[in-house]
């Protein structure tokens, strides 16, 4: 019995540590690329205004930017993130991309906002709180 107590122990241990590594990451992660969406943005609204100082082609390497840190993360997000919640952000940087390429900075705007919500939602979603877990 005792034996068996431990062994349960252990494994509840390993889970929640998995658990707050794991968060922990997601957590990073979001921040990361919502900071870069949000200064993407101010850059497009300027743009979008005439303001911006910013050329297409900058304009369109933040965007190669903030899609490459995407696919680094993407890896190992996806070994516990469900795969149609990860796809769902990488559409909308795919239609931000072509957005920005045709210089529709409104919808690309919008395509970003869409695209920082769905994060702050997995975030939300993986969180280890008691309502999740029930």
């Amino acid at each position: 019995m005792k034996k068996e107590m431990i062994i349960c122990i252990f494994v509840v241990i390993i889970i929640v540590l998995g658990n707050i590594i794991t968060q922990r990451y997601t957590k990073i992660s979001v921040e990361t690329l919502s900071n870069d969406l949000e200064e993407l943005k101010i850059d497009l609204d300027n743009k979008l205004n005439n303001i911006g100082k910013k050329t297409k082609e900058e304009i369109s390497e933040e965007v190669n930017i903030i899609t490459e840190e995407w696919e680094l993360r993407h890896d190992k997000l996806a070994y516990y993130i469900e795969h149609n919640e990860l796809e769902k952000v990488e559409d909308n940087l795919t239609g931000l991309d072509s957005l920005t390429e045709t210089e529709e900075y409104a919808d690309a705007i919008k395509e970003l906002d869409r695209c920082v919500f769905i994060l702050k939602h997995i975030q939300e979603k993986y969180a280890f709180n008691l309502e999740n877990i029930f």
